[in-house]
């Protein structure tokens, strides 16, 4: 059985006690790409109404994103931009882009939070709203980049005769893009921390 620290409120841990955390956090920490992979399961079967289940949707605009020679970060956002959709039902870029950030540049992260704005052009307008909410970002400096993303990869990817590739090809890029963080407040206590 694992140690666990002693205190009943935080005020009263001890150095100790924040070692035994740590090296706990570590080790689960760990285990997050096994875990995002299990969520991206609950995608399967829930088509929300679209030609695609929202699993195939997320394969597919990766698939397209790895096809057309993007970097394995750009394909990891892909991949996950929409898994949020499980939680965050109206807010699931916030989702997605929480569980990417300290992962991931500040491009693609700010590509992946907004996104579910961009792509509304293609279909706020049959819903009774305002198709250019893009617009109000069109000066910024990622704005071309996040439409060519809605476009090429995510609003093309509910084609059910597509031939995305497996999630398991998948797997090894979230091994590696989850193995350390790039932007993390804990970064060096859980590094100083980590078991052998």
């Amino acid at each position: 059985m694992n140690a666990h620290a002693r205190f009943t409120h935080m005020k009263d841990g001890t150095q100790e006690d924040w070692a035994i955390i740590a090296a706990d956090f570590s080790a689960y920490a760990k285990q997050l790409p096994a875990r995002i992979v299990a969520h991206l399961k609950l995608l399967e079967g829930d088509f929300g109404g679209f030609p695609v289940d929202r699993l195939t949707h997320s394969l597919q605009t990766a698939s397209r994103a790895w096809h057309d020679g993007r970097d394995e970060e750009y394909v990891v956002c892909a991949l996950l931009h929409d898994i949020g959709d499980t939680l965050g039902s109206y807010n699931h870029p916030d989702i997605a882009a929480a569980i990417l950030k300290p992962f991931v540049s500040p491009e693609n992260l700010w590509m992946v939070e907004k996104h579910g704005i961009f792509q509304g052009y293609y279909f706020f307008h049959h819903l009774g709203m305002d198709r250019h909410l893009r617009e109000q970002f069109k000066d910024h400096p990622l704005y071309l980049q996040t439409a060519e993303f809605c476009a090429k990869y995510d609003a093309a990817a509910f084609d059910p005769s597509y031939d995305s590739l497996p999630l398991s090809f998948f797997e090894p890029m979230l091994e590696r893009l989850f193995a350390q963080p790039k932007n993390s407040i804990y970064k060096a206590a859980m590094k100083e921390h980590a078991p052998a």
